[in-house]
């Protein structure tokens, strides 16, 4: 990495020498001079690594949210926060797959949160692995083979793989804060149960040499199995920051009570993962304990009257004739007068709604006790190549906010059609039109159980003109059994696809669609995302729990994706069940992944092609995440450097 930022500096150094006879001499030494004093692209950073209580989601494929999505509208001084926490993983999952993405971008100064827990309770308190080795000391490869590996033990290996953690942020010179997890909402008499506050000490499993046994029922006072107690010991034993997460949510929680609490926090889905509002406010309880810490005290602002987040509704780019839409939140806290309306217009061409049902140029919402927190939704239809802008008004007491509003039109025009189409009626060939390369379809904790229709009273979309002897491809898991307690991924069970571009061309894919459905029963669940990066990222182009027994959902996502030669796109299939069963299948047909490509000789000529701007520099040197008023130097992902005015 330094020797790929010292010839980045080389090159600047060499622009900028060009540019000699521009510029005054004095200018120019302290130029370069910040540039070698400088890390290239360097900006204040706080990683956040967790579970899907944490992650980021998808607005246009559900409304769950994660606190780690708002977290970073609470940063000011030109911190940024990025958020690499995923659903389904445990404190193991965090140090081998999160963390290992997170610390290539870490630098020294930055900070790390960290915050696991909830899938660390897999087995009660045993650790997965473990449990695993145990069955194939038996001989029992079956069981084995269908363990989830998931879970940890709250005094030794959740603490062991925290602590890996904090050591290695700690080695590159940034600053580990350990978060306890927040509570599931699970009340009993107005209070959030031991359980839900993340101790297992009034029912928890240990491994024996005999298997798996209940143990005995521990006091309050005794904090063996209490995963959010034994996180504040490992934050002791290293001499870093804890924030008690815990204990906060309990108090949120408690106070708005057990009804209200599922109804304006979560998602609908159970009492563990957010809503937008849910999330907002537990973003904001980190922060205001992290501030009252003197963690970062200087660089958190905790807004008391009117704001929206995001402050600049940026749609991104699709394609000309899509409808795009966008989630905006308002809020706040300590709003005058007490009670009052808020009132949110739009400019020509951009209709908002609360509901995303009833779609208005104007909406109003209104508040009591000084207090809102309220999400509300702004669509556009692009109806002209190029970018699109507009203005939102957010209006109370006098006071009014404007949100600039972008979006960016592409074209697809000159380039070779392809298309890679799985039919899975009878096996997993592909059927590939124009040039790239098909990525083979893979599985996962998973096997095909048959090809078949997948029940006699199945339905199909109208539009499709199929029936219910349509023949699809039947998944089920390693073990035949669904296990019980899932509420999100298991990151070791999936389906795979993909797409390769070919040597020499620029792949754009424009289209990613497939059927699903759940068979045998109403509880299956799933999400299917892609990835450019084999999966250190990823994008949510579905969601759907308890499906509907037999009923084959069209899933089709329009994004703008563009490969590199050789560079490819994986879609995966992540399911689980809602409850313990065997047999239950999961049934795909007809999957297709659309695209253009073009001939890397002719890319600079295709509308949207240009190289897309990397990093900025002031005029003074400074690294920057976006251009500054005024003149400012960006360096091209093709790896030119230019002037630009902005």
């Amino acid at each position: 990495m330094i020797l790929k930022e010292l010839k980045e500096l080389k090159e600047l150094k060499e622009f900028f020498a060009s540019e000699a006879s521009k510029l005054e001499r004095k200018t120019i030494v302290l130029l370069l001079a910040a540039l070698l004093l400088a890390p290239a692209g360097y900006c204040k950073k706080v990683h956040t690594l967790g579970d899907s209580t944490m992650a980021n989601y998808e607005e246009s494929a559900t409304i769950t949210r994660g606190w780690g999505m708002y977290f970073g509208m609470f940063l000011t001084n030109g911190w940024t926060s990025v958020n690499y926490a995923r659903g389904g993983r445990d404190s193991r999952g965090g140090y081998e797959e999160l963390w290992q993405t997170a610390k290539k971008n870490v630098e020294p100064g930055d900070y790390v949160i960290i915050t696991f827990a909830h899938n660390d309770e897999k087995h009660n308190g045993m650790d997965g692995y473990a449990l695993r080795d145990y069955y194939l000391s038996k001989g029992d490869q079956a069981a084995a083979d269908a363990c989830d590996l998931r879970g940890t033990v709250p005094t030794t290996t959740y603490k062991e793989y925290l602590g890996k953690i904090v050591d290695e942020v700690l080695a590159m010179g940034a600053t580990p804060v350990i978060c306890s997890p927040v509570c599931r909402a699970y009340f009993s008499g107005g209070k959030i149960r031991r359980n839900g506050r993340h101790d297992l000490g009034d029912g928890y499993q240990v491994l024996t040499a005999d298997g798996p046994k209940d143990g005995p029922k521990l006091p309050a006072t005794d904090h063996t199995m209490d995963y959010a107690w034994q996180s504040q010991l490992v934050a002791q034993q290293k001499g870093i920051s804890f924030v008690d997460l815990t204990a906060a949510t309990a108090t949120l929680y408690e106070r708005y009570g057990d009804s209200k609490c599922h109804e304006l926090l979560f998602d609908g889905t159970g009492s563990t993962h957010y809503n937008a509002t849910g999330a907002l406010l537990v973003a904001r309880e980190c922060a205001a304990l992290m501030k009252a810490q003197g963690i970062l005290a200087d660089d958190i602002v905790l807004p008391t009257d009117l704001s929206v987040s995001p402050a600049n509704a940026d749609f991104g780019q699709a394609y000309k004739g899509q409808t795009l839409s966008r989630e905006l939140t308002i809020s706040g806290f300590g709003l005058s007068p007490e009670s009052g309306t808020v009132s949110i217009t739009a400019s020509e061409g951009i209709s908002l709604s609360f509901d995303q049902k009833t779609w208005q140029s104007a909406i109003s919402c209104s508040y009591s006790a000084s207090t809102l927190v309220k999400t509300f939704y702004a669509q556009l239809t692009l109806t002209q190549n190029g970018v699109t802008t507009g203005t939102i008004s957010v209006e109370q007491g006098g006071k009014t906010i404007s949100i600039p509003v972008t979006a960016t039109a592409v074209t697809l025009e000159g380039g070779t059609e392809v298309q890679a189409y799985w039919r899975l009626e009878s096996s997993d060939d592909c059927q590939l039109k124009g040039p790239a390369t098909v990525v083979p379809q893979t599985w996962q904790g998973m096997y095909v159980q048959r090809y078949s229709a997948p029940n006699a009273n199945t339905t199909w979309p109208e539009w499709t003109g199929y029936d219910a002897t349509r023949k699809t491809q039947r998944n089920l898991l390693t073990g035949d059994a669904w296990p019980d307690g899932e509420i999100d991924d298991n990151p070791t069970r999936y389906v795979q696809w993909g797409i390769k571009a070919a040597e020499g061309t620029v792949l754009k894919i424009d289209e990613l669609s497939l059927f699903v459905c759940g068979c045998g029963g109403n509880g299956m669940c799933s999400h299917i995302y892609y990835s450019t990066d084999d999966f250190q990222t990823r994008t949510t182009i579905f969601e759907m729990k308890n499906m509907p027994a037999n009923n084959m959902q069209w899933v089709r996502a329009t994004p703008v994706i563009t490969l590199q030669p050789g560079q490819q796109l994986l879609l995966r299939l992540y399911p689980w069940y809602g409850s313990a069963a065997t047999g239950k299948t999961v049934c795909l047909s007809d999957l297709t992944i659309h695209g253009m490509a073009f001939d890397t000789a002719g890319i600079g000529s295709t509308e949207g092609q240009a190289a897309a701007p990397v990093r900025y520099y002031t005029m003074g040197g400074l690294a920057t995440q976006s251009p500054l008023p005024g003149m400012s130097i960006v360096r091209q992902s093709d790896g030119s450097i230019k002037k630009i005015i902005y």
